[in-house]
């Protein structure tokens, strides 16, 4: 008995040393710069949103943030590499709703799993936007319909990568649609969006950042957005439930995610500087004319959107028989 006291007061000495160290730790944070992990290329809307909210993290932490694209895999290269990292705070993830919360359905191998991962915050919600090629004859969401019906498998969409959130948008719109349009995957929302401006491809589903400039000059043509209700940032954009596909709802989310174990002193720290930015009136306009309405609130919550989001593209995806080996 007596030695098992003696352990007992070790372990429990123990404990509470790392307890201290631990908040000595928090407390000094930051004290270097901050990796923020980006799992796509430059150029695509979660590339925009990074660059937008870091400057104010990082003015707000009193350090330099790192902005690391690391793509490929539909955001599981980078969600992984984040994944394995040091859970010290200096590593935070941009993660986007194909790879959290789609890929886990289609993927037969993931090289990391929710439990991996800690929430700071969920930040913005946000439509993809319909957008043809010019060349196109269709002049509406009706319009296009006809032809992928009428030509069978001759006209193609580009996305962000198989999994991504606009590949499933597309995928959605010809199961409700009936429209046999061909998907072309490529490396990003920038590569997808340069395929549609090209030509190489005549349709794609859009993140609102990125395709916005080439609306408003005229490169391609805006359809329709793909949420239940219009976009606060392109309000005379109907929805394409709207548009003569009733019940479409493919809604775009963003949020922030540090490597599980992270103490939650930072946790913390990190959830009220994202939230007091998300609510810098300059950043929110910004932020809204490209798509993306912010949230904010407490980690859980976010937590909660990836567990029901999971759950509901699952019955998607085993409906389409997407797979990716």
């Amino acid at each position: 008995m007596a030695l098992m006291r003696i352990v007992l007061r070790s372990c429990c000495g123990i404990a509470a040393g790392f307890l201290l160290l631990n908040s000595a730790f928090a407390q000094s944070y930051p004290n270097r710069s901050i990796r923020w992990i980006v799992p796509w290329p430059p150029g695509g809307g979660a590339d925009m949103v990074s660059r937008l909210l870091s400057p104010k993290i990082a003015e707000a932490l009193g350090q330099q943030i790192i902005i690391d694209n690391r793509g490929g895999a539909g955001g599981n290269i980078g969600a992984e590499i984040a994944a394995k990292s040091p859970p010290d705070g200096y590593t935070i993830v941009f993660a986007y709703s194909g790879t959290h919360s789609v890929n886990r359905s289609i993927y037969s191998k993931m090289p990391f799993q929710e439990s991996d991962f800690a929430p700071i915050l969920w930040m913005a919600v946000g439509p993809q936007v319909l957008v043809v090629h010019p060349s196109l004859p269709a002049k509406n969401v009706k319009e296009l319909i006809a032809i992928g019906k009428a030509r069978p498998d001759q006209l193609a969409y580009s996305s962000s990568g198989t999994g991504a959130i606009n590949h499933l948008a597309g995928e959605m719109f010809k199961m409700m649609t009936g429209a046999k349009i061909v998907h072309v995957p490529y490396k990003g929302g920038g590569p997808a969006a340069i395929a549609l401006l090209s030509g190489e491809v005549g349709v794609m589903f859009s993140d609102p950042g990125v395709i916005r400039p080439h609306i408003e000059n005229g490169k391609v043509r805006a359809f329709a957005v793909t949420t239940p209700e219009r976009s606060l940032g392109m309000p005379n954009l109907p929805t394409i439930a709207e548009s003569g596909v009733p019940g479409f709802d493919v809604t775009s989310w963003n949020g922030m995610l540090v490597p599980a174990r992270t103490p939650p002193e930072i946790i913390r720290r990190l959830n009220v500087e994202f939230n007091k930015a998300l609510n810098i009136p300059d950043l929110r306009e910004r932020l809204i004319a490209n798509g993306h309405e912010p949230v904010g609130g407490e980690p859980e919550r976010f937590s909660e959107l990836i567990r029901t989001e999971t759950a509901k593209w699952a019955k998607v995806v085993k409906a389409s028989g997407m797979k990716v080996d």
